[in-house]
């Protein structure tokens, strides 16, 4: 799907820490949540699964210097925006 104006996600505002960007994803912490969330830069609530590992390998790169060797796991139940694919790192 092309980029959407009226998508916060796809704008990529940058209003909160940003851990990483490149051309596949960027990560920053949530502003709603506080919390490391990768962010897909394809509008598309689904990314193919070889896709969503690399998203979810670079989240955890981010996510485990985050918290320190505290456990966390992956949240990608999208609410609020359910059609743009992200995930939060939760403790």
């Amino acid at each position: 799907m092309s980029p959407s104006s009226h998508c916060e996600l796809c704008r990529g505002d940058q209003i909160s820490t940003r851990y990483f960007e490149d051309d596949d994803c960027w990560i920053a912490d949530c502003v709603i949540c506080r919390v490391p969330m990768v962010v897909w830069r394809v509008h598309d609530p689904a990314p193919p699964d070889p896709v969503r590992q690399i998203l979810l390998e670079r989240l955890a790169t981010v996510a485990d210097a985050s918290y320190a060797g505290r456990p966390w796991y992956v949240d990608d139940h999208m609410r609020k925006i359910p059609d743009h694919y992200h995930a939060h790192a939760r403790t």
